[in-house]
């Protein structure tokens, strides 16, 4: 029987941990979009019935989801192009802090929010939050085995599934029903578990520079590199912002057919999805809010589940070229049932979402596990927090495109 090494599990279940508490407040805003938008224009629960409808006659035009979206990413996608360049000077411990404070902040300020700025502000803070810590973590897992790569993705992935779960039953009338503020700050234990994992439960090399608590020491050492060296990583190399742009070119190849996912993926999660509606004999009783937060629960769910494989399934080069047209042709099926509801049920919807978290997820960690093993280790960090910015200008694309392909949905007659 081989025996356990606990290093490594401690290892990949850290990484678990961190994946999940750092994509957790995104999906969180991204399934409380509709309740968002909806509570500040006047529609708050207490005054609007959350039952299905027997007859749709007519479109219902809420506000775009894209709109949160966009917050929820353009941030994070600004954090994505420029961090990279510079966040070597700044220790991991001390980046952590700042990602589980913004995290904290955001359900505050989401929950008491009184206008559509307000609440928007709130999804802007966790969307920083978010895009430092996945190019953190990415960058940190250069110095552990490549479990750490697969622990990370996998938990990004239950980020999605328990997020999404999570708020469709705090919120959900024949479950929960509470409303919206108190099922956000219901949320504020995942910052706590945040510093549990990264401050006392992953066991740090000496390849990670630790500060004290002296603010001179909160600026990494140049040459720390030179004569730090743990057993999973060489030093890396000092390099120029040219040096810096160069070496995302190489990983192009890998990052485009991730950003072609990406847009498919959100095109339908946040463009085309609020536009697919059922009434109650086919939709399961449930409500158009609910129907909405279904949706996304079983597409986290796609995306856990394919996170979560690559112990099991690595994926040739010849595939990650045939996801993005496998997704794309998903978004066109979903286009066009937005536009003339040919779909006769909601089941048939549930199915198609959750191949579309697999194609997402499937995307996701292979890229990075090919990352992970092609890239020269003395770059490996760059590079695996360059490569992030590949999902997130595929997510912030498909939201810029999807407020006015909203608009223009609504201006359609319903067909049924």
């Amino acid at each position: 029987m081989k025996k356990i090494n606990w290093d490594t599990v401690r290892t990949a279940v850290a990484f678990f941990l961190l994946g999940l508490c750092n994509n957790y407040g995104y999906v969180i805003m991204l399934s409380a979009a509709e309740d968002i938008l909806s509570q500040q224009h006047g529609k708050n629960k207490t005054t609007t019935i959350d039952a299905c409808m027997p007859n749709i006659t007519v479109r219902e035009c809420k506000p775009p989801v894209a709109e949160v979206l966009v917050s929820d990413n353009l941030p994070s996608l600004l954090v994505k192009l420029s961090f990279p360049f510079f966040m070597d000077r700044f220790p991991f411990g001390l980046r952590v802090a700042v990602v589980c404070m913004l995290q904290a902040a955001s359900y505050f300020v989401v929950a008491f929010s009184v206008s559509i700025p307000m609440s928007l502000a709130g999804v802007v803070l966790v969307s920083l939050g978010g895009g430092l810590g996945e190019i953190t973590f990415l960058g940190l897992s250069a110095h552990y085995q490549r479990i750490a790569i697969a622990g990370w993705s996998s938990g990004t992935g239950m980020a999605g599934l328990l997020g999404s779960f999570s708020y469709a039953f705090l919120t959900e009338p024949h479950m929960a029903n509470l409303t919206p503020k108190v099922a956000l700050l219901i949320q504020l234990f995942i910052p706590v578990l945040f510093a549990f994992a990264y401050f006392i439960l992953l066991e740090k090399p000496e390849s990670v520079y630790s500060p004290s608590m002296s603010p001179k020491t909160w600026i990494v050492p140049k040459g720390y590199d030179d004569f730090v060296v743990s057993e999973h990583r060489v030093p890396q190399r000092q390099l120029t912002p040219w040096e810096r742009v160069q070496l995302i070119v190489p990983m192009l190849h890998l990052m485009i057919p991730l950003a072609f996912v990406y847009v498919g993926e959100y095109m339908i999660n946040q463009g085309m999805t609020q536009q697919i509606v059922f009434d109650c004999k086919h939709g399961f009783n449930l409500s158009l809010h609910s129907q909405y937060r279904w949706y996304q629960v079983l597409y986290q769910f796609g995306v856990f589940a394919s996170r979560s494989s690559i112990k099991l399934i690595e994926l040739p080069m010849w595939v990650l070229y045939l996801l993005p047209i496998l997704q794309l042709s998903n978004m066109l099926f979903f286009f066009f049932d937005a536009l003339y509801w040919f779909v006769p049920h909601i089941g048939i919807i549930f199915a198609l979402i959750v191949f579309e978290g697999l194609f997402g997820g499937s995307s996701y960690v292979n890229t990075f596990h090919k990352i992970h093993n092609k890239v020269a280790p003395d770059v490996r960090e760059y590079c695996l927090s360059a490569a992030s910015m590949g999902d997130s200008i595929g997510v912030n694309f498909a939201a810029g495109v999807s407020i006015p392909l909203h608009y223009w949905m609504c201006g359609r007659p319903a067909p049924r």
